[in-house]
């Protein structure tokens, strides 16, 4: 059960869901269709396999359905397009920040997001990486043995290792993050990890924090959370199978404000499209079985 003040690494608690985006970044690269190319995702998943046993290759789904006699094993490779999705909408943003002059970047909750290193990133770009310890730790052991802890491009990657519920603005302050430039934010895979104070209160650290021009990209469930994760849901059963968590309890599903409203009501432009509609328009439809869920999830596009 989450705390208000837990922490994690790489194979525990809110840790494993950062392997099982690795995991579906990892399967997505490997498809011929895929939305995304992540050369570092599949070692990640790899690195951490002694302790959970996840895909990185769509032939990898076959073997552990047929190892665990786990039929809704299968149920990866609908997640994994879900991901790619996602990732695709975000490294979109990305892209067209810096290609607009942004030249400041913060991914809160980084995980083992490798943005740094694989996309192409303008000269002095600075790319800030904020979560905890025991996650970045991982990343880095990893990159290290890939020989890829440097970013990409003309770009500079800054750790900051800090939970989003303390005092993380003095953090990245001390990183060298500057308020008087604009800056491109990502909240991707984070929202319903923070419980609902600390989401408010992050969007107005992250207002305050923004000099004009900046903008912001947010994955938002919103109150959806806790109808989502119902106790007959096979596929999260599954997941909580295979990452040894209930996926049920890594999240706070507490009442919070829509994150769209809440950003309008803070001086942001507001834009969004949900999970479903992105799907369609990238042409990689996303399974009907899935469709409640990805249907309730918006990626948000603000502007300051």
């Amino acid at each position: 059960m989450r705390t208000e003040d837990d922490q994690w690494g790489i194979t525990e608690s809110v840790g494993v869901t950062a392997l099982g985006v690795a995991s579906g970044r990892a399967m997505e690269t490997h498809r011929d269709d895929g939305l995304v190319h992540d050369p570092f995702a599949e070692a990640f998943v790899y690195a951490a396999a002694d302790e959970i046993r996840l895909p990185a290759r769509p032939e990898d789904v076959d073997e552990l359905a047929a190892d665990t006699q786990d039929a809704a094993a299968a149920g990866w490779r609908e997640q994994s397009a879900y991901v790619g999705v996602r990732s695709r909408f975000f490294d979109e943003f990305l892209t067209a920040a810096v290609a607009d002059g942004v030249r400041q970047v913060v991914l809160l909750a980084a995980g083992l997001d490798t943005r740094a290193q694989r996309l192409a990133w303008p000269e002095g770009t600075v790319v800030f990486e904020v979560d905890q310890t025991g996650v970045l730790d991982f990343k880095d052991e990893v990159l290290a043995e890939q020989e890829a802890t440097d970013a990409g491009g003309g770009a500079r990657r800054v750790e900051v290792r800090v939970d989003l519920r303390h005092d993380w603005p003095a953090a990245v302050r001390a990183a060298g993050f500057d308020p008087s430039r604009p800056t491109a934010w990502i909240a991707e895979g984070l929202l319903p990890y923070l419980p609902a104070q600390a989401e408010v209160d992050l969007f107005d650290r992250i207002g305050e924090l923004s000099a004009p021009g900046s903008r912001i990209a947010v994955e938002h469930f919103g109150d959806a959370v806790a109808d989502l994760w119902r106790e007959d849901d096979s596929a999260l059963a599954s997941l909580s199978r295979r990452f040894g968590v209930d996926i049920r309890e890594l999240f706070f599903a507490d009442d919070r404000p829509d994150a769209a409203r809440r950003l309008d009501a803070l001086g942001w432009t507001v834009t969004g499209s949900s999970a479903v509609e992105l799907a369609e328009a990238y042409g990689r439809p996303l399974d009907p079985s899935l469709g409640e869920l990805h249907a309730a999830v918006r990626l948000l596009e603000a502007r300051h």
